[in-house]
């Protein structure tokens, strides 16, 4: 396609709406447009980078012997009722009715569905260790989305979770999405910092 049909708006001045620097940038740059609070829809430019980005991704945990899926976005609320996190998790969580009156999640994470689907097909520890990861989307209802794409309602997510027969298989797998990650960083030259930080509820 020719740069001239491409649809790639272009400001010269910073948004009024636009706090961080990325936000402005990728504005300007004609990469995404805010739908509302906490919504972006990406622009040709903008999807190519991500498309990058993720293909960078696939091919380091690809490389770490780990295998994508694809899990559901709409998840039955019984998962999260049996784990505890339908009661602990406040209004972050989007909760709805199907037409039977069935309460459902929209995922924000997943390890719910993950340790459902290990407890029907791990059948014996000779089937670990696995790595299951994904690029999927999520949806969280944030009160104040902020930072553009950083902190928004509804992202895409790359998750990963390992099944490990032992503790010290679980280190092992640790260190293989470790290295992976800082692999991940300098092929984006992204300059990075490892920090230790409190999981939360989301485990991560």
């Amino acid at each position: 396609m020719r740069l001239s049909k491409m649809l790639m708006p272009t400001y010269k001045e910073d948004p009024a709406e636009a706090e961080a620097i990325s936000h402005k940038l990728m504005i300007r740059a004609g990469m995404v447009r805010q739908l509302a609070a906490g919504l972006y829809i990406f622009l040709p430019l903008g999807l190519r980078v991500l498309d990058k980005v993720n293909a960078i991704i696939r091919e380091e945990m690809n490389a770490i012997g780990g295998q994508e899926i694809s899990m559901p976005v709409l998840h039955p609320a019984e998962i999260w009722q049996q784990s505890g996190r339908w009661y602990d998790i406040g209004e972050e969580m989007f909760r709805l009715q199907d037409r039977t009156k069935r309460d459902m999640v929209l995922g924000m994470t997943h390890e719910e569905v993950v340790a459902w689907l290990a407890a029907r097909e791990i059948r014996s520890y000779r089937d670990l260790p696995q790595i299951w990861y994904q690029i999927q989307t999520k949806l969280r209802d944030e009160a104040r989305p902020k930072g553009g794409v950083l902190r928004t309602r509804e992202f895409l997510m790359k998750d990963s979770y390992s099944l490990d027969l032992d503790a010290q298989g679980l280190d092992h797998s640790y260190r293989l999405h470790y290295d992976a990650y800082c692999r991940i960083f300098k092929r984006c030259g992204l300059k990075y910092y490892v920090v230790e930080s409190d999981p939360g509820m989301m485990g991560g």
